[in-house]
């Protein structure tokens, strides 16, 4: 082999790796981890580098195992799907047998590496893998409720963090978890909106009716407003250590109301273009909410 060539297969494995993991899902599981550490910690002088790594590149292999057994569960009905049928299981450049194996090693280190931070970060990391893989991804085929039970798995991360900081789950680490929760549901309702006739290939429920109707838009709403009102928990000083100055719920509550105009335009619309419009949004929202929180609590 010469040169080139060599470049040409590392190159491929970096992609099919990337891929099986869905590296750009992972990395912003893994932003909401980092988010929720720099929340748990005292302050900046007891940051500890070497713990927030071990929670990177360990959340960062509970997720690539979570996609990639998945990938390995549903390589038939990803092969029906065209936002799917290029993964590297579905496409034959790799085997389920290679992708089991790469899903197994990332279990196992990402499961060590969360262990020596604390054992209860371990364990929430461990109960992720196993509720996505185990009962969301089996039930994506059966029911609408799959989305509910990938919600839990999805809130996870969030909370993760504060876990690691803190090795406590606690008020603090229960309220991270509720905001991330909610968010699941109009963020995944609006992908399964306008990936509805892709997802319908595959035989995939995942709209609360089985429908883009007003039934579904009008539970995107109302998710949206329990968003919101998780999002101002810690304004109310109810949360522990965690809570945030009045400025900062207002910026929280002006994100929110963002997000609910678009909910609320899906709503009226009831467009592909108005759900891609609104996940694009959601995935801004739950990052700037992140970062608003933690200015917060170093800039106070």
């Amino acid at each position: 082999m010469n040169a080139t060539q060599s470049t040409l297969s590392l190159k491929s494995v970096y992609i099919d790796f990337r891929e099986i993991t869905k590296a750009r899902l992972a990395i912003s599981v893994v932003f909401s981890s980092i988010a929720g550490f720099m929340l748990g910690i005292a302050g900046f002088d007891s940051l500890n580098w070497m713990t927030l790594l071990k929670l990177a590149v360990g959340g960062y292999c509970m997720v690539g195992a979570s996609n990639a057994f998945n990938q390995v569960i549903e390589k038939d009905l990803d092969a029906l799907m065209d936002r799917t049928k290029n993964r590297p299981v579905p496409a034959g450049r790799m085997s389920k047998s290679t992708a089991l194996i790469i899903a197994s090693l990332l279990t196992i280190i990402g499961i060590v590496l969360l262990y020596t931070i604390n054992p209860k970060t371990a364990m929430f990391g461990a109960i992720s893998i196993f509720l996505y893989t185990s009962l969301y991804t089996p039930l994506k085929t059966m029911t609408s409720l799959s989305v509910f039970v990938g919600a839990f798995p999805g809130a996870i991360p969030f909370m993760l963090g504060w876990v690691a900081a803190t090795g406590e789950f606690g008020i603090e680490a229960g309220t991270l978890f509720l905001i991330q929760f909610f968010w699941q549901f109009p963020h995944f309702w609006a992908i399964g909106w306008f990936l509805y006739e892709d997802y319908e290939k595959a035989g995939f429920f995942m709209l609360p009716t089985g429908k883009k109707d007003k039934g579904t838009a009008l539970q995107v709403i109302l998710y949206t407003v329990w968003l919101i009102l998780a999002s101002l928990l810690p304004a109310l000083g109810f949360t522990g250590q965690l809570f945030i100055t009045p400025v900062a719920a207002v910026v929280v509550f002006l994100l929110g109301l963002w997000m609910l105009f678009y909910s609320v335009k899906l709503y009226k619309l009831r467009t592909a273009k108005a759900a891609r419009t609104l996940m694009l949004v959601s995935v801004m929202y739950i990052t700037l909410l992140q970062l608003v929180y933690i200015f917060d609590k170093f800039l106070r």
